[in-house]
């Protein structure tokens, strides 16, 4: 593997780090909890990183992006020098990394025009209407149905787990359209505004303490069909272009690479028996463990970033990002919760209490990514099955009503 970059990419590097170094003190302050406030100092940096090539940087200019040629490289020295400055890399989230790479590769012109450009300046907020309670791993089980009247799509049924639903102004989501079809057929990809009539959204708190997470409800939803992406039941080859972006999204390489930084500076500023814990030899011993973990991690998205330049397939590899990457991210969270002492059990109060409720809330939040997105077990399948061809897992027997 070559690990050298080009000296225009060097100087593509030089570059982003000066930007960063000057406009530091205009960046957002990187919060940890989900609010539906709209912060206009983050819709500001937005709008700066993307008049750089820094955000959005691979969406055409028609659609409000950088429209920059795609380049894999210069992708992740964006990742490596924001991570390394510790700056917001402005807009994230489904909208931006889920939906819009779907959009632009499966939805109309009219979706594009209408869609990309305000999720992409950060104005449109959107979630993802997928797991439901009888489908959550297995998705392809799920029940919200849409039946067609005239130029309608007539949505009942539930979603369950949904990211931001409570804030949210739109949703993309799942609904079986063909109800006679296959299981992974008559699925098809809607988008939702959230302010349909009918709509009800529940939030749901989590450990946290937040309600990062929503049910919602469908009561004869009236959406037009022109809002379907794609063609009516054809759904789940849609569904799986940004279900890949998710996973690389939840699975990130550089946030483990940020979090592991974050931790040992942790690690140097607080004291266990009045010495850093950094030199507590159990505590630097388990940091030494992740640190190789971590570098691991960087190493494999070197790989997947090889096979992205040749246009090969990753494969097994790109199945076990999201496994690998949330347990080491929650590994990495409780590590620095205990290199805090006592300290580290405080969660929102106490005068000690903001480094740990940092800490507390990425540990949590991270046991949750563990089960979202597919749980570890569900991965662990995938990967023995569709990328070692591995027999699949036995499924429990039928009774026999008339066995005796």
């Amino acid at each position: 593997m070559e690990l050298e970059y080009s000296a225009d990419h060097e100087a593509f590097r030089r570059m982003l780090r000066a930007f960063l170094e000057n406009n530091r003190a205009r960046a957002p302050r990187m919060r940890t909890f989900a609010s539906g406030v709209v912060d206009p100092a983050l819709l500001g940096w937005q709008k700066l990183l993307i008049e750089h090539g820094y955000a959005a940087r691979g969406v055409p200019r028609e659609y409000g992006g950088a429209g920059a040629d795609p380049d894999p490289l210069i992708a992740t020295i964006i990742a490596e020098e924001f991570a390394q400055a510790r700056l917001s890399r402005g807009v994230s989230g489904q909208g931006l990394d889920m939906l819009v790479p779907t959009l632009l590769e499966h939805g109309s012109e009219e979706q594009k025009r209408r869609y990309v450009p305000p999720t992409v300046r950060g104005e449109m907020l959107w979630c993802q209407g997928y797991s439901e309670p009888g489908a959550g791993s297995d998705l392809a089980s799920l029940r919200t149905r849409g039946r067609v009247e005239g130029d309608t799509l007539v949505m009942d049924g539930q979603k369950i787990w949904t990211s931001t639903a409570q804030f949210a102004q739109m949703m993309f989501a799942l609904v079986r359209t063909e109800a006679d079809a296959p299981k992974h057929a008559g699925i098809s990809y809607v988008l939702v505004p959230m302010d349909t009539p009918g709509i009800t959204v529940r939030p749901l708190k989590t450990m946290t303490g937040e309600a990062e997470f929503n049910e919602v409800f469908f009561d004869a939803v009236r959406v037009p069909l022109e809002n379907l992406v794609g063609k009516r039941g054809e759904g789940w080859k849609i569904a799986n272009t940004t279900l890949r972006h998710e996973r690389n999204m939840l699975g990130s390489a550089s946030t483990s690479v940020k979090l592991f930084e974050s931790a040992r500076s942790t690690m140097r500023e607080n004291r266990v028996d009045g010495r850093p814990a950094l030199e507590n030899p159990v505590l630097r011993g388990r940091l030494m463990a992740l640190q190789a973990k971590t570098l691991a991690m960087k190493c494999h998205a070197m790989r997947l970033l090889t096979c992205q330049l040749r246009g090969e397939a990753a494969g097994v590899a790109g199945l076990v990002t999201k496994l690998n990457g949330c347990q080491l991210n929650f590994d990495l969270a409780g590590l620095a919760i205990d290199a805090l002492g006592e300290a580290g059990i405080l969660y929102r109060g106490g005068a000690q209490s903001s480094e740990a409720t940092r800490w507390q809330f990425h540990y949590m939040f991270q046991l949750g990514l563990i089960i979202g997105g597919g749980t570890a077990q569900i991965q662990k399948n995938i990967i023995a099955e569709r990328g070692l061809g591995m027999p699949r897992e036995p499924r429990p027997a039928v009774p026999d009503p008339d066995a005796r």
